[in-house]
């Protein structure tokens, strides 16, 4: 909050608290109100007094992108100019496809996502950052356009108004009365004002607004989302997931809407599933969705299954891989991305888990890529997956080490604190590349992937990793280091790259690759000797286990992913030191 000793008073904060002193001599009737205290000025005084309010002001710091952010380029043009015709043109249809079904990521985030990233859009894609600068030069101050570009390639690099990593809201660090000084200088207000005005008007309340609900992504009360309407709580979330459960399904490609129905007495749920194809006509042999279209009741309550989520940007996804598969290497990818296709049509998760078994038997590719509804990080309930899709190119120098790793995984997993029961009957050796990335749509860049997510492929078919070369190298051109000396920044800077290497070779191999889940099929047959194998914390025989149809996600649901996480964290950190690892 500004100081406004012009008006009379002036506003501090301690902690929680706002306080306003009103000076000598003023009139509070005069001054403005500030600060969210709504048609209340303070009465006259003619001594200081201190007027307390209690505050829900956020802390801005977690809100406003620092003016010292640094901005990182991935190099990727040395790996695509690499390639041969063939290739150039393969990868260039399959990154069409990825960004493509970007704009999905708004339509998952916020309400308003969508607004802010046309308008910025707009502004940007008309004129040079360096023109709109020109144009604003003496009314607008330096820190004040950084802003404006550091919250634009905030937006563009979340593919929305929360953060990719750590779900808090993004709002402008240039004040909203600035923001609309840029705009009206702008091309964009000379060449379509209308445009302009209609795309302000619908984000310009929502995009500066940092109410409690707003400040980070959750369910009901607790946050915003879009995986969900805005009147379900975590209890409808509940009951639609265990009517997917009865049903054999699993929700990483669908999203849940809620209508009060009765006065207010009943609830009707839409499960929406995410498809080019609108209608309930069938698709062929593949399309298992359509059986499912229609009315259904499940505890008494009514649920209605749909498909056509994000229509339009699933089609345009299914006819750039049409045109990719024009140019594939071998009989795998052609095989990957039909099952994609028919995927993103019809809404089949099936046929998505069948391209994703050929792109796991597609070994060591040229390109590499993978798309589809990945990973539950931001859906407050951790089932439903959010739109991703990356190309890349094979690193084979950094992926020859890798794969030295991937030889040293069997002798390495037995040194990990846990019972050799704890791992899989065989561990299924992956396919462990570093790749730079071409095109990567989605809420964040990683540093690494391990997928598909599936439990049944990962536990019994295998999975790929992959090291994300290039971002690594981005993530330290920042050289700036505080609290060291000369000569331990120097050997700080040199090591930290390849340090983090082997921490996310880790991670990624012997982290999520790690552990068995303990099951019991329809038979009543279990997947591991349940009479001997014991709990190594207690000491005891192991005593629960998944049963048919429940998966990691669904069994621990919005912490699900935050624990894996953490799990495969420790991995990297314990093995970190190891001798044979560092070899």
């Amino acid at each position: 909050v500004s100081a406004q000793s012009s008006a009379g008073y002036f506003l501090r904060r301690s902690k929680n608290v706002l306080f306003i002193h009103l000076a000598e001599g003023t009139t509070g009737n005069s001054a403005p109100c500030h600060a969210g205290i709504s048609n209340y000025c303070p009465p006259r005084s003619d001594v200081l007094r201190e007027f307390i309010m209690t505050s829900s002001q956020p802390d801005l710091s977690t809100h406003v992108i620092p003016l010292g952010t640094p901005l990182s380029a991935l190099q990727a043009q040395e790996a695509f100019a690499g390639l041969s015709a063939r290739e150039k043109r393969y990868c260039h249809y399959l990154a069409r496809a990825a960004w493509e079904g970007a704009p999905i990521c708004l339509l998952q985030t916020s309400p308003e996502s969508v607004p802010v990233f046309l308008l910025l859009r707009e502004v940007f894609s008309r004129q040079t950052p360096a023109s709109l600068r020109a144009a604003v030069q003496e009314s607008v101050t330096e820190d004040e356009f950084r802003s404006l570009l550091l919250y634009t390639a905030g937006v563009f690099t979340n593919m929305g108004n929360y953060k990719g990593f750590g779900d808090t809201k993004i709002i402008p660090g240039i004040p909203k009365d600035k923001m609309e000084v840029v705009l009206q200088a702008s091309v964009l207000f000379r060449e379509d004002s209308d445009l302009l005005s209609r795309l302000w008007g619908a984000c310009s309340s929502p995009m500066y607004s940092l109410l409690p609900r707003e400040r980070q992504l959750g369910l009901g009360d607790e946050g915003i989302t879009t995986y969900y309407s805005g009147n379900c709580m975590r209890a409808d979330a509940e009951l639609v997931q265990s009517f997917l459960k009865e049903k054999g399904l699993e929700a990483y490609n669908t999203r849940v809407f809620k209508t009060v129905v009765e006065g207010g007495k009943a609830a009707k749920y839409e499960l929406r599933f995410a498809s080019a194809a609108t209608e309930s006509e069938s698709l062929g042999p593949e399309d298992d969705v359509a059986p499912l279209l229609g009315d259904h009741t499940h505890n008494s309550t009514h649920i209605v299954v749909t498909r056509g989520d994000y229509a339009p940007l699933m089609e345009k996804i299914a006819r750039n891989l049409e045109q990719a598969k024009l140019y594939v290497a071998n009989e795998e990818e052609a095989a990957m991305l039909e099952s994609y296709i028919r995927s993103f049509r019809s809404g089949s998760l099936a046929q998505h888990k069948q391209g994703s078994r050929h792109w796991i038997r597609n070994k060591g590719p040229i390109v590499e890529t993978y798309m589809g509804f990945i990973e539950s990080y931001r859906d407050p309930f951790g089932v439903r997956g959010e739109f991703e899709g990356f190309v890349a190119v094979v690193n084979k120098a950094m992926s020859s080490k890798f794969q030295q790793l991937v030889q040293s995984a069997e002798n390495l997993l037995t040194q990990l604190p846990w019972p050799r029961e704890f791992e899989k009957d065989q561990f299924l050796r992956p396919d462990f590349t570093s790749l730079d990335i071409v095109a990567f749509a989605g809420s964040g860049v990683p540093a690494g992937i391990n997928i598909p997510n599936y439990d049944e492929i990962r536990q019994n078919e295998g999975f790929k990793n992959v090291s994300l070369g290039n971002v690594l190298q981005a993530a330290y051109q920042d050289k700036r280091v505080s609290f060291l000396s000369p000569e331990d920044q120097e050997l700080f800077v040199t090591l930290r790259g390849p340090a983090f290497e082997v921490q996310v070779g880790l991670h990624e191999l012997l982290g999520h690759g790690s552990g068995k889940l303990f099951r019991i099929d329809e038979t009543g047959t279990f997947n591991f000797d349940s009479t001997s194998v014991k709990n190594p914390v207690t000491g005891e025989k192991i005593t629960s286990w998944y049963r048919p149809g429940e998966t990691y996600d669904t069994r621990f649901s919005s912490l699900a992913s935050t624990y894996e996480e953490c799990r495969a964290e420790c991995v990297g950190l314990y093995l970190c030191l190891n001798r044979d690892v560092l070899k």
